[in-house]
């Protein structure tokens, strides 16, 4: 297959199955910074929303992927940085629903929901997936570093005006931090206000890939399980990937595991169920791989993250 620019994967979601990946954004475009971000430093942080990537070559690259793999369970519009900033993203929804039947799922930090034009754009999409971290502004400023214009209380506002207009499936993700937002008292906030936002449900996350900055920390397995309690019969932890394809192939392409690094780093299996190939024929990629230095690997919390290194 050609390699594309504004398409990629399919790559696993913990939530999603097999997920086609829409990027809207340049990297790493966005309304926040936060310090446990995959993908790396903000080095554009902004609330201008334009069109920022053709719409036009974003629908002609996700009409020809979709003749030569297998359905992915969503096409999800996410990537290098905060989807919502496309102006056109509406469109985009509009016309993936027209080119295909699989759902068409949105991952957004949530800052721009106060804005209507944001959520007029968002209501054709099948799922919509917030993110809420925090329950204050000391917080808000400490792990999500936002953009200068947009406030805490505005935030919040504009996700509880999108609960309750939006009438497709909403799942919160809340991703907490060792040491600086699993305390028990922060974490009731977070579910006080999720409360009020009545989505079905609530994913208990935390940072299981390399972050960007060095002090953000995993929650541990059971201390999630002692939180959990807090946020109601709702809320479930999302930990690892999870595969839909039970067929897997020994046909590698290092190109389209390189396409996958460029955007997150990805464990072995990350890669074998995201690009259905078997384990032992993604492991032989990645040794040959790294022995060419086109990767690196890191070792978080007794895990090996792969990474593609910056073209030369």
């Amino acid at each position: 297959m050609p390699e594309y620019k504004y398409i990629f994967g399919p790559v696993p979601s913990r939530r999603l199955g097999r997920s086609l990946g829409v990027d809207l954004v340049p990297l790493k475009t966005c309304t926040y910074d936060c310090i446990y971000c995959q993908v790396g430093i903000t080095t554009d942080k902004t609330i201008t929303r334009k069109e920022y990537v053709p719409t036009r070559e974003v629908l002609k690259e996700l009409r020809e992927i979709l003749e030569h793999i297998i359905p992915p369970d969503y096409i999800t519009l996410s990537g290098s940085g905060e989807p919502t900033l496309h102006s056109k993203l509406g469109e985009i929804i509009k016309a993936i629903k027209e080119i295909t039947h699989i759902p068409v799922a949105v991952l957004t930090n949530g800052s721009l929901l106060w804005m209507p034009e944001v959520r007029n754009d968002l209501k054709e999409a099948d799922l919509v997936i917030p993110s809420l971290d925090v329950g204050d502004q000391e917080l808000f400023q400490k792990v999500n570093r936002p953009h200068p214009n947009i406030g805490f209380e505005q935030m919040i506002q504009g996700l509880i005006d999108f609960c309750g207009e939006y009438e497709g499936e909403i799942w919160l993700e809340v991703l907490l931090l060792r040491d600086i937002t699993d305390k028990p008292e922060d974490v009731q906030k977070i579910a006080e206000l999720g409360k009020k936002l009545n989505p079905h449900k609530i994913q208990i996350n935390t940072a299981t890939r390399p972050s960007a900055v060095p002090f953000s920390k995993p929650v541990t397995w059971e201390r999630l399980q002692e939180l959990k309690g807090i946020f109601g019969d709702k809320s479930e932890i999302i930990v690892s990937p999870k595969s839909t394809q039970d067929k897997k192939s020994n046909l590698v392409n290092t190109n389209d595991i390189l396409s996958m690094l460029h955007r997150r780093p990805c464990s072995l299996l990350d890669v074998a169920q995201g690009l259905c190939i078997s384990e032992d024929a993604t492991a032989a990629a990645l040794k040959e791989m790294l022995r060419q230095n086109l990767i690196e690997e890191e070792m978080v919390q007794d895990t090996i993250y792969y990474k593609a290194l910056a073209k030369s």
